[in-house]
């Protein structure tokens, strides 16, 4: 009975994998109908709330400033006066004076989540119908806009992207590329590709009336995290958030073990409070489970163990190389086995997220109170 349930876990967790990467390639793949003719577009304001200066941050702020759009506006938000990062917008909006762009300073609480109180201002000071919620870290390939847009259908309530790393600096910056790119990223497309679309406040596309009618950007502080807030408040009014199909990069830079593992302990204890039903399952998630079903299904029928979980190992993996390959996501001889170490964090983390409800987002401690709150 236990070689059968083994195998049958197995199983599973192999077609789940191979479908998942199969969905994503397949969405990597697919052509996009036209833009619309620019006469046509709407106007769009990006929201930028900008904290401190950290690894790439000129150039994730440049980027905005260089999109192929026709009309758009960029709102950088800072909630002190004496944030060092200031001196840095201010010198790239004298340097773009072709593009509108402001620098918006202050702070309006909300809520206990301290960027979303950071973005008041730059909702209020919007002036177009379409709204970009984008992180200061996400950089802005020049088809940004149009890409958000050519995600858009008639029964969309938001798009989204997850941030998909880049420019590692050392091993650890590839160990949460492992956990950014063929992980999360691939999986939040499947979950897209079956209808189930999260958002991610990486990257948040809208329009103003949607918000608006569920009662402004307050309605997003109802949850730890908005963009959790987002998702639930698309799916109550019978909309669908969508995921872009080629998401769009984070560099990092230098990173270090604790620098990643608080970040991935913060997002799981968020996912946790928010959508728990999906986090649950996440403990049998990676490729350590399934490793471990197979050794003890081809033990009990006395077949060699090491030559079946080297093979089991090379499918496994090797479709991980495949969709980081073909989407151009970071890939190198490390790969393989910064995805098993990511692999075998994945139940220790699991684990660690029931375990505490403190975290630490831009130097600001916060806990986890309860479902649906945070301070």
């Amino acid at each position: 009975m236990l070689a059968l349930s083994a195998c049958a876990f197995c199983a599973i967790a192999a077609v789940l994998h191979l479908a998942s990467i199969a969905a994503v390639v397949r969405r990597m793949r697919r052509f996009e109908s036209d833009e619309t003719e620019e006469e046509t577009l709407e106007g769009i304001s990006i929201v930028r709330p900008v904290c401190g200066l950290e690894n790439f941050t000129e150039e994730t702020l440049l980027s905005g400033f260089r999109l192929e759009y026709p009309d758009y506006e960029i709102l950088f938000c800072v909630a002190q006066p004496s944030d060092p990062v200031i001196p840095l917008v201010r010198r790239l909006i004298e340097l773009h004076p072709h593009v509108p762009a402001r620098l918006l300073i202050g702070n309006e609480c909300v809520s206990a989540n301290p960027k979303l109180n950071n973005l008041v201002k730059g909702w209020i000071a919007a002036s177009h119908p379409w709204i970009v919620m984008a992180d200061s870290n996400v950089l802005m390939p020049p088809d940004y806009l149009h890409r958000l847009l050519e995600s858009w259908r008639p029964d969309t309530g938001l798009v989204s992207s997850p941030a998909i790393g880049c420019a590692p600096g050392n091993v650890w910056a590839e160990l949460e590329c492992a956990f950014l790119n063929t992980y999360q990223a691939r999986w939040q497309g499947f979950a897209d590709s079956v209808g189930l679309g999260f958002a991610q406040g990486k990257t948040m596309l809208f329009r103003r009336s949607i918000l608006e009618s569920a009662g402004g950007i307050r309605a997003l502080g109802l949850e730890s995290a908005e963009d959790a807030a987002f998702t639930k408040l698309v799916r109550k009014s019978d909309l669908r958030v969508r995921v872009v199909n080629r998401p769009f990069p984070q560099p990092l830079g230098h990173r270090t073990v604790a620098e990643v593992w608080r970040r991935q302990v913060r997002w799981a204890r968020l996912r946790r409070d928010t959508f728990r039903a999906y986090f649950v399952p996440e403990v049998a998630a990676g490729g350590l489970p399934p490793l471990a079903a197979c050794a003890i299904f081809v033990g009990a029928q006395d077949w060699p163990v090491a030559g079946a979980l080297i093979a089991f190992a090379a499918i496994w993996y090797g479709a991980e190389a495949v969709l980081a390959y073909t989407a151009a996501w970071h890939l190198s001889w490390r790969s393989p086995l910064v995805w098993l170490a990511r692999d075998a964090l994945l139940p220790i983390l699991w684990l660690a997220s029931w375990l505490g409800n403190g975290f630490v987002w831009r130097g600001t401690p916060m806990r986890v109170l309860n479902r649906g709150s945070a301070a």
